[in-house]
């Protein structure tokens, strides 16, 4: 049985393999799993058929048989542990790949989707350059943490996982930064990501369908 996911139909992200359902497709390439895409718009994101997926209505959404997961790590998580390829058969280094999931979507993250966050909607308020400078203050200290980890080690935990997956898709969201240009180790860590085939297969596929919704110069 195929899984379905569903995406944005016409993703804000114009192409650029930020949109989350960029990081379910990867997972599926790199284990070699064929699936499907729903796009959906904006407006059917917060329809009832929709949200009886996704409570919140959002994307991407997980659906094979009478299985449906939201929340991309759940997701990747799942994907993980029902298909060879992305975690380990030992028990300690499977923990520590969780482990590092989780960090990539709880410790990383939101810092810089709050840089983000603070840029789009209250860069003119009086709070706004404080509320900036705080948020980008403390994704440098968890960037040097980050560093420190990754040391002089490929892959978090040595071998390419679940983990890589997720901790590379939200290093691109700063790729050409200083806060990631800064740090050379993980720039390359990020670049080993993106060179991955299986990367660039999920990364062909949103942009393509972006190119051809919207035309290929958009």
């Amino acid at each position: 049985m195929i899984p379905i996911l569903t995406a944005f139909d016409a993703s804000p992200d114009r192409g650029r393999g930020l949109a989350r359902d960029t990081r379910v497709r990867w997972a599926l390439e790199e284990v070699g799993q064929p699936y499907e895409v729903r796009y959906l718009s904006f407006a059917e994101l917060k329809e009832p058929a929709h949200r009886a997926l996704q409570p919140f209505g959002q994307i991407p959404t997980y659906e094979k048989g009478d299985l449906a997961l939201w929340e991309t790590g759940a997701i990747v998580l799942h994907i993980a542990e029902t298909h060879a390829g992305l975690m380990p058969k030992d028990r300690n280094a499977r923990a520590q790949t969780i482990a590092w999931m989780f960090a990539a979507l709880s410790s990383v993250e939101p810092w810089i989707l709050e840089i983000e966050s603070t840029h789009f909607h209250d860069r003119g308020q009086a709070w706004g350059a404080d509320r900036l400078a705080q948020a980008e203050n403390r994704l440098r200290v968890r960037l040097d943490d980050l560093d420190r980890a990754l040391g002089g080690k490929n892959w978090l935990i040595g071998e390419f996982t679940a983990a890589d997956i997720l901790m590379c898709s939200v290093l691109l969201r700063v790729k050409g930064e200083p806060v990631l240009d800064e740090r050379p180790r993980l720039a390359a860590y990020l670049a080993r990501g993106e060179a991955r085939p299986a990367y660039q297969r999920s990364f062909a596929a949103q942009l393509e369908h972006y190119q051809r919704r919207h035309g290929a110069g958009s």
